[in-house]
């Protein structure tokens, strides 16, 4: 199908008597855009402003959801609501901190707590003048405890900013006032938009060094920012009807920017090689799209696929950003499908003179294109198995501080100390200890004794630095105790501590008392939603690897590719969670020390995998193609990745400069997502496209294509490459 190697494609069209290749859907697809190319275009422009308009009338209805039925955590959380306790809603700090005594600003705290009680989103206002263990023991440190009338989901962010204006309105040079707590962490200012704005002058940057022409890298990027607007859109009005997080928008963002440039580049790089061939504009973008349009496709489904299996995990806001950039991933893969097309059909003869132009430049010089991949195949395939030994031994070593991994959630201690929830937390640890910050609710289902009961054992446990008197609920159903850990909230002696209260220290207390005792609240909530989430991600892992393994079976006729493909991806993600292990939960880097976010392993997994199916796809089915030309394996690696070797490297550099954004991020959860993105991708791109997979194909030679004849007969005909090549 391709040219010889440097020669110069004929500027002329091939004549009319020449038999035109077999045309499937998708180049079929690609033909209606092309001959309706304005009604393509004013399509999509339509469909576009009806979401914006509609989203931006309806609003959006983000809320976070950590509920997780069946946990001691969850079912203390039901009980406080269903029996009347105070502690059924969160509940925010008020810090005050004065050198010369707090009771001295008592006339200037007082009126304002009464203000707050009023406001909002209140359910009730402790005053630290009312409860002495409020007030830290030097005198100078003091709290005041609001109960909001929801969990913190539930309570405007709006109502929450009010109440830290009010409380802040009353500081002096020597009164500090400082709010903290999860609402209060949530309500702050939310980051300008850095990320998208850096993530897209990284993709014109870099589309312009890759094509030359300001026209050629724009039409990729013009295709993603289409689709990543249809997209916010379109998840601004879910939200309505599903779970979606309020921190979906921004992951969405830049996941459909990198994904809409990366399908739109593969899609563009095959339409310029087909220009290079001598195809006319118009069946130049018909084989496009038979060929990477069909990789697109599958590449696609492949992280959609991979995506819906995290609903499976049970985790409400899991499942909505799961859903959301499923959803962006659709409409990103339709924009390069149908819009990209039809671009291409504008502006074809343009780039097509600019695309003969540049050959005929490097020609001239003496330069084939991909000659510096051809170099770089053969020297793999002198020394394949130290490249490869090389490459897996760095993956592994990468790996290995994943095996250490310690899941849970930032809390304000990992927020910029200039915030006011940090600056609470640092507060309410210096007057009252690091457990202050995260203590455990320990519900008592039973009569007052029994909860008086409880509080006595609690407060002399090991790990226990205080707990509160039993406070009963209003039917007298209940006693809730407050257990103040001698550890900071995300140490690992607090996970310990959980785990002492309700597997040795509860059930000698139930036999004795006839109640039920459950350890609750926020710090052991997180504690449960990470453990569950670690359960069952070895299930999540299995079924996406199975799938996306028996669809590159039925691809492309070999029982090797799918096994290779599934172990080295698994590795490079291993691999990007190790980097984020060191980075986040080590320190390095200046980074603070504490748990990798819980969902993080799940949504790198679901991103990742389908984005590594990508690019292997791309790679080996141009290596497929070489094989079935010249049935010579060595000859097959070294044309497949000349011939991609280019476009993976651009894509992949693209995508880490996007991914890489989210770093500029204020948000821990958004640094280690994009940290883990951005070493995935470029771990995937490099070592192991560029190194490792034609390592392995040279070491299988022939072997790679092998499939029983008995297997070959029952699989069904599934291609993904232009059909003059089936």
């Amino acid at each position: 199908m391709s040219s010889p190697r440097g020669s110069t494609a004929s500027l002329a069209p091939p004549s009319p008597g020449t038999p035109s290749a077999p045309v499937g859907r998708f180049g079929a697809l690609a033909g209606w855009a092309q001959r309706h190319r304005w009604a393509a275009l004013v399509l999509w422009v339509a469909v576009l402003a009806a979401i914006t308009l509609g989203s931006t009338a309806a609003g959006s209805a983000y809320k976070n959801d950590f509920t997780l039925p069946g946990t001691d955590s969850q079912t203390a959380t039901d009980l406080f609501k269903k029996h009347g306790s105070d502690q059924a809603g969160d509940s925010v700090e008020i810090v005050f901190k004065d050198a010369a005594g707090i009771k001295s600003a008592k006339a200037r705290i007082e009126p304002m707590l009464a203000e707050v009680k009023q406001m909002a989103g209140i359910a009730d206002v402790r005053s630290p003048f009312s409860d002495a263990s409020a007030i830290s023991k030097d005198g100078t440190i003091a709290y005041a405890s609001v109960t909001l009338d929801g969990k913190t989901e539930e309570v405007p962010k709006e109502d929450v900013a009010e109440v830290i204006d009010v409380a802040q309105h009353i500081a002096t040079d020597d009164l500090q006032v400082e709010v903290g707590g999860e609402a209060a962490r949530n309500a702050q200012d939310q980051d300008p938009p850095t990320a998208e704005l850096a993530g897209v002058v990284a993709a014109l940057v870099i589309l312009v060094l890759l094509f030359g022409s300001l026209l050629a890298a724009s039409l990729p990027l013009i295709t993603a920012l289409f689709a990543v607007g249809g997209a916010v859109g379109l998840i601004a009005l879910a939200s309505h009807i599903f779970t979606v997080a309020d921190f979906t928008p921004p992951v969405l963002m830049l996941v459909g920017l990198g994904v809409g440039v990366d399908y739109a580049l593969l899609i563009f790089y095959r339409y310029r090689h087909e220009l290079l061939t001598g195809a006319r504009p118009d069946e130049a973008g018909r084989k496009a799209l038979d060929s990477a349009g069909r990789t697109v496709f599958f590449a696609g489904c492949t992280v959609i696929v991979a995506l819906l299996g995290l609903v499976a995990l049970g985790l409400g806001s899991l499942q909505g950003i799961a859903l959301a950039v499923a959803i962006t991933v659709l409409v990103t893969m339709a924009a390069s499908l149908v819009l990209l097309p039809a671009l291409l059909a504008h502006c074809g003869m343009r780039i097509r003179r600019h695309v003969l132009k540049q050959q005929a430049r490097a020609t001239a010089k003496g330069r084939t294109e991909g000659n510096r991949w051809r170099a770089m195949a053969r020297a793999v395939q002198r020394r394949p198995v130290p490249t490869l030994l090389v490459g897996v031994i760095a993956l592994l070593a990468l790996s290995a501080p994943a095996l250490g991994m310690r899941l849970g959630f930032a809390d304000a201690g990992n927020t910029p100390k200039d915030t006011t929830s940090r600056q609470a937390y640092d507060l309410l640890a210096e007057g009252f200890g690091p457990g202050f910050n995260g203590p455990l609710i320990v519900l008592v289902k039973g009569g007052q004794d029994a909860g008086k009961t409880v509080q006595a054992k609690l407060a002399t446990t090991d790990g226990v630095a205080e707990a509160s008197p039993a406070m009963p609920s209003q039917d007298g159903a209940l006693s809730t105790v407050f257990v103040y850990p001698t550890t900071s909230p995300q140490a690992e002696g607090t996970v310990d501590l959980v785990h002492h209260l309700r597997d040795d220290v509860a059930p000698p207390l139930e036999h004795a008392t006839g109640a039920e005792v459950m350890v609750g609240g926020a710090t052991a909530a997180s504690q449960d939603v990470s453990e569950t989430l670690a359960d069952r991600l070895p299930l999540f892992v299995a079924v996406v690897v199975g799938v996306s393994s028996l669809l590159l079976l039925l691809v492309f006729r070999s029982v090797w590719i799918p096994v290779k493909a599934a172990i080295l991806n698994l590795l490079s993600i291993s691999a990007a969670l190790g980097v984020i292990t060191l980075v986040f939960q080590h320190g390095w880097f200046g980074a603070q020390p504490g748990p990798v976010e819980a969902f993080i392993p799940a949504l790198i997994f679901a991103i990742v995998f389908g984005l590594s199916m990508d690019y292997e796809v791309f790679l080996v089915s141009r290596i497929h193609e070489e094989w079935m030309r010249t049935r010579d394996p060595a000859q097959s690696v070294r044309e497949g990745l000349a011939s991609t070797g280019k476009v993976i490297t651009a894509a992949a550099a693209i995508m880490m400069f996007v991914f890489g954004a989210f770093i500029l991020s204020s948000d821990r959860m958004l640094q280690q997502f994009g940290l883990g993105l951005a070493v995935a991708i470029l771990l995937d791109a490099v070592v192991i496209r560029c190194l490792i997979v034609p390592a392995v194909m040279q070491m299988l030679g022939k072997r790679a294509w092998w499939l029983p004849a008995w297997l070959d007969r029952k699989l069904p005909e599934v291609s993904i490459e232009h059909p003059e090549h089936n």
